[in-house]
């Protein structure tokens, strides 16, 4: 961090004197010799206040952040901030905590509002799609030309869905090219953009897509609906049927359709006689859906209907005949609710990188980014000569010294953008087009990362959320070998705790502490009671259950616990003197092995979970004590008073 700050420190007896420039962010404290900030102490503090509090809480929490720094300076002399797992973890948050600052975020935001807009609107669109066979320069123009020659004589007059029918190679040509409604997030982003800049009976430029180059055109637009629950009855109809078997289904559908006009339950009929399998099982119902999910035909049906319960006539789509009804409706969600699902949604397409793409753009701006032109053109040319990038072409350029790009105070040669591809594989098409994207690539990736290094210094936030990961790691590792892990294994420490403690312990109601032991006959209850003389109470259950049960025989059943009146209706009537309690005809002989313990436990292990926590506590405020005393602590207070509670 660069610091704007100048600060001289005086030792006189036991006080220290500060000396600050007044545009500073004065340290607030001094631990074992480290500055800590104002404004780190001031992001942790108003992170874990609620509400505004006074200046008494504000003292109490310093005692408290004191503390919590005098763990981590323990952590840090005992070495564990540098063991590499603890770097490796560190950096792996690093990593994911930068990531917000690494892309502009208003674009993401404006991208995510245009996308929920368009969500409200359906567009009804066909196209002509010309495909590309492979992705050489020479493809795309052969491709590109194809679909701006069909476009002119789209615009000399043709009729579109002829030329989509004779021209689009996808399967809408069957269609003339019809796609149907779509809307926000149905299709890739260039096509959605082009579709929702048209108005009805428009048609696009040549639009370039992953896919290859499509001519659009808008038929219609519509508010969207919102989203629909249908349940269908559904009577398959093969594609090579003939026209006797058509005529046969048709009347099959027909006659289902007056049945349910009679007053036959849709749901019933649909599950015994709809053909489609999947969902007659749910009385035919479908999922919430939006229009653009059916083919025409179905949509047509099923969107026409205005009130729940109402059904369609029988409806033919290319599948078959589909009697519809409409079980529910529901606006489209508000935006805010919607807007982790548009995030997804926009991760998959192009636009998933324009936010990036921005910051690096800006990046650049700022740092005076720098290409060299004429040293990629002979990258490029050279790759064009060889016609791959492979061991020679990286060899003939592996030693090249020459600037290639530049940024603030960062310069990268030749040899710099050798080294890169050397980890990559050999490529043999394309190859001049590979060179330049490469050379984008590195020169993104080079600006990106240096300005991830850059985050601490110009993101105060980041810089306390980093610290704050940091110090909490330390911690909870330091605290877990003084404290956590040490008293749930420190067995004579407990002991001696809880036996200085006892009477905390003290119980209001007689616990029993023992086995319950249930037998299957009189003899078998004879030799446990002569077994359990020689047993300590930790083996009973292992050597009772191999000595008298097998895999295909229960001889006992052995409880232990420690119990008070009302939990175990058995315990009750042998120990407290409670009912009696009906005979279990497989186990009819029952007994205690066990003592009464009437005011307080025997052992900390009659209390275990409560007597750990409080060793803890123990352990934690000795542990704090000592490390007062063992590093120096400096508390400015003229700056403490400074700080803004939020």
């Amino acid at each position: 961090m660069k610091n704007k700050w100048l600060i001289t420190a005086l030792l006189a007896g036991n006080s220290w004197f500060w000396v600050l420039a007044a545009d500073a962010d004065p340290v607030i404290m001094r631990v074992n010799n480290k500055d800590i900030h104002k404004s780190e102490f001031e992001y942790i503090y108003n992170k874990n206040s609620q509400q505004q509090i006074d200046h008494k809480s504000l003292d109490e929490y310093v005692t408290l952040f004191k503390n919590y720094k005098l763990k981590v300076a323990e952590a840090e002399s005992l070495g564990i901030d540098t063991t590499e797992a603890f770097k490796n973890e560190l950096a792996g948050y690093r990593d994911e905590l930068a990531k917000p600052y690494l892309v502009d975020a208003s674009v993401d935001d404006r991208l995510a509002e245009e996308a929920y807009e368009r969500m409200k609107e359906d567009v009804e669109v066909s196209h002509i799609l010309v495909g590309l066979r492979a992705r050489t320069a020479a493809d795309k123009a052969e491709a590109k030309k194809k679909a701006e020659s069909i476009l002119s004589r789209i615009k000399a007059g043709e009729d579109f869905g002829a030329l989509a029918e004779e021209y689009s190679e996808d399967g809408s040509k069957q269609n003339k090219g019809y796609l149907g409604f779509i809307r926000g997030g149905r299709t890739v982003y260039p096509f959605e953009k082009a579709a929702f800049a048209l108005q009805p009976g428009e048609v696009s430029d040549v639009v370039e897509t992953q896919f290859g180059y499509h001519i659009i055109k808008v038929h219609s637009r519509r508010p969207n609906p919102g989203e629909f629950l249908f349940s269908h009855i559904m009577i398959l109809v093969p594609r090579d049927a003939s026209d006797e078997v058509k005529a046969q289904k048709e009347a099959e559908a027909r006659a289902i359709y007056e049945e349910l006009k009679a007053g036959a339950d849709f749901a019933t009929v649909a599950k015994e006689r709809s053909e489609d399998k999947s969902t007659a099982v749910r009385g035919g119902e479908l999922p919430w859906v939006s229009s653009g999910q059916f083919v025409k035909e179905f949509e047509d049906a099923a969107f026409a209907l205005k009130n729940k319960g109402d059904i369609t006539e029988p409806v033919l789509s290319p599948y078959g005949w589909h009697i519809i009804k409409l079980m529910d409706k529901r606006d489209i969600k508000p935006f805010e609710q919607m807007r982790s699902e548009i995030t997804r949604m926009m991760s998959r397409d192009e636009r998933g990188g324009m936010a990036r793409a921005a910051m690096v753009a800006k990046l650049k701006t700022d740092y005076n980014f720098s290409l060299a032109e004429a040293q990629q053109e002979k990258l490029v040319s050279l790759a064009e000569e060889s016609g791959k990038v492979d061991s020679s072409y990286i060899a003939a350029i592996r030693d090249d010294q020459s600037e290639l790009f530049s940024f603030k105070d960062h310069t990268y040669t030749v040899a710099d953008f050798a080294a890169i591809l050397s980890k990559g594989r050999d490529v043999t098409a394309n190859a001049p087009e590979y060179i330049a994207a490469m050379i984008e690539r590195m020169s993104d990736n080079e600006i990106l990362n240096f300005e991830k290094s850059c985050l601490e210094d110009k993101y105060p936030d980041f810089r306390n959320l980093m610290n704050e990961y940091r110090d909490g790691m330390l911690l909870f590792e330091v605290s877990n070998r003084e404290v956590w892990e040490k008293a749930s294994k420190d067995t004579e420490g407990l002991q001696k705790y809880f036996k200085k403690n006892k009477k905390k312990y003290k119980w209001d109601k007689p616990h029993y502490k023992g086995f319950l032991i249930r037998c299957s006959d009189d003899t078998t209850a004879t030799a446990v009671k002569k077994r359990l003389k020689k047993l300590d109470a930790d083996s009973v259950i292992v050597v009772l259950n191999r000595e008298f049960n097998t895999d295909s025989l229960t001889r006992v059943k052995v409880e232990r616990g420690l119990f008070v009146e009302g939990e175990n209706a058995k315990i009750d009537e042998l120990v407290f003197k409670g009912p009696l309690v009906k005979v279990d005809e497989d186990f009819p002989v029952v007994f205690v092995s066990g003592k009464l313990l009437k005011k307080m436990p025997e052992s900390y292990t009659d209390v275990r979970g409560q007597v750990t926590a409080d060793y803890q506590t123990y352990l934690e405020k000795v542990w704090v004590e000592n490390l007062n005393k063992k590093y120096p602590v400096e508390i400015n207070e003229d700056v403490l008073k400074t700080v803004n509670k939020q």
